[in-house]
């Protein structure tokens, strides 16, 4: 069977791309931008890629066309598709009718974490030898790679609540019929396709409605918004885990350092320490939420405690990219006010007073359009110089908001539109021992490595500059 993918340089339909070739299905695909990485590890598949969506591609001929969420009415190519009567699907339904059936699949849902969190999960079940299949929106530094079929049923996929293509408009994770669910957290997001957070929380019902009574969900105690689906309905038994001490023998978990790096797990009579190189309470509670889920399918809070310890964490997941002389500088995928305070409290509390930037690009549809407008600032408090990016090519009327905000706001936020005035900008900050976050959900325009450059023409030339990674 060949398919053939529009929009395959996604992370999701990369992805997915790579699981079906491994099935054995001949795989092709296009899209606008084909460029590394993804571009890169579709090629070492095997698998042809296009640019562009012309219509010559149907001479490939596809049995099926797999249409990715990007993809919209207007596209040339999907035009003749649908003119033509092809058959196409969307990529959550191929994955749904080709590679979960037989599956047990255990899913990641949440606004923030669900990347983090997959793939500690799979980690975990490597670890105690079940080697899972897995499809995660990131590369896990455990495995090298974002997918893989895998040698037995258990299957752990990144439940996203994004729409599944221009003809679906379901929550990709109401395809994947979780057995194992994990919500680690609710907020309003995507407001580009929900109205409102009541919109967001049905589909979460719906995708809890598919799970069977012998599943289980798995859910941080007292965040509202989790309580509100769950009692719209859950036929699966729920488990949920506080900081609050253990109460009634459900699980619960203390931070035993300050930074985050070290926490235990209790769950009735068994504790469980880890010490790991992350931090941060956010991802403590990741970490809960993965061995929780782990245990369900048979692994011990021990071994997951032992594969933790060796977790390397995830790309673009506040990644230590470079390390020049006095300076540090991390990558980090952030797209929400909750996620860039959390990542940011975590580093703080790591850093003690050192100094810290944060070089923001506000990129998600949701915080371009001012929805989180009256938090996105105060977000990013705990760095001590904040530098926002509008690259965007409207940025003279889009982000006009953000630009005022920042006029209001203290010294310590400034906007840069172009990435010469973010570089200067940044480079002017920097004091003695500096720690450089560059929060994006996306390219950035190639800033990661400008800066790079930028600061290692400054160092003078008895310092010397050492690397901890590239920069994709």
């Amino acid at each position: 069977m060949h398919i053939h993918i529009l929009g395959i340089c996604g992370t999701f339909m990369g992805s997915l791309a790579i699981l079906a070739k491994e099935m054995g299905l001949k795989v092709t695909g296009c899209d606008q931008a084909v460029y590394p990485p993804m571009s890169t590890q579709l090629e070492e598949q095997g698998i042809g890629l296009i640019s562009g969506y012309d219509l010559k591609q149907l001479d490939l001929g596809a049995d099926l066309y797999v249409i990715g969420n990007a993809i919209s009415r207007g596209n040339p190519l999907l035009e003749e598709i649908l003119n033509q009567g092809l058959p196409y699907t969307s990529g959550p339904g191929l994955l749904a009718d080709k590679i979960l059936p037989g599956k047990w699949v255990l899913g990641v849902s949440g606004t923030h974490g669900k990347t983090t969190t997959s793939s500690m999960l799979a980690w975990i079940l490597e670890y105690a030898g079940m080697k899972p299949g897995f499809l995660i929106g990131g590369v896990p530094g455990n495995f090298g790679y974002s997918a893989r079929l895998g040698e037995t049923p258990f299957f752990v996929i990144e439940a996203d609540e994004y729409d599944s293509a221009f003809f679906d408009k379901r929550s990709k994770f109401v395809h994947y019929r979780p057995r194992t669910f994990i919500v680690n957290n609710l907020e309003f997001d995507h407001a580009d396709i929900f109205a409102d957070l009541a919109a967001i929380q049905t589909q979460f019902h719906h995708v809890i409605r598919t799970i069977p009574t012998n599943g289980r969900v798995i859910y941080p105690e007292g965040i509202e918004a989790i309580d509100q689906v769950l009692e719209k309905g859950c036929w699966a038994e729920k488990q949920s885990f506080s900081q609050e001490g253990n109460k009634n023998g459900k699980p619960a978990w203390k931070q035993l350092d300050t930074a985050g790096s070290s926490f235990e797990i209790s769950l009735g009579e068994e504790k469980q320490s880890v010490s790991w190189t992350l931090t941060g309470k956010h991802n403590i509670e990741n970490g809960i939420a993965a061995m929780l889920a782990a245990r369900h399918v048979g692994v011990t809070l021990a071994h997951s405690a032992e594969a933790l310890s060796c977790f390397k964490g995830v790309k673009r997941r506040m990644e230590r990219i470079a390390k020049l002389g006095a300076v540090t500088i991390y990558d980090d995928f952030a797209h929400h006010p909750t996620a860039i305070k959390t990542t940011l409290d975590g580093l703080r509390r790591q850093v003690g007073a050192a100094k810290i930037i944060a070089l923001i690009e506000p990129r998600s549809n949701t915080m371009k359009m001012g929805i989180h407008a009256q938090t996105l600032l105060k977000s990013a408090e705990q760095a001590d110089q904040i530098i926002w990016a509008d690259l965007s090519e409207k940025n003279q009327t889009e982000m006009n908001w953000l630009e005022q905000q920042i006029q209001d706001a203290n010294g310590k936020h400034a906007l840069g539109k172009t990435t010469d005035t973010l570089l200067e900008q940044t480079i002017s900050a920097i004091n003695g021992e500096t720690h450089i976050v560059i929060m994006s959900n996306g390219g950035f325009s190639g800033i990661h490595q400008k800066l790079i450059d930028a600061i290692t023409n400054n160092i003078s030339a008895n310092k010397t500059a050492t690397y901890s990674g590239g920069v994709e």
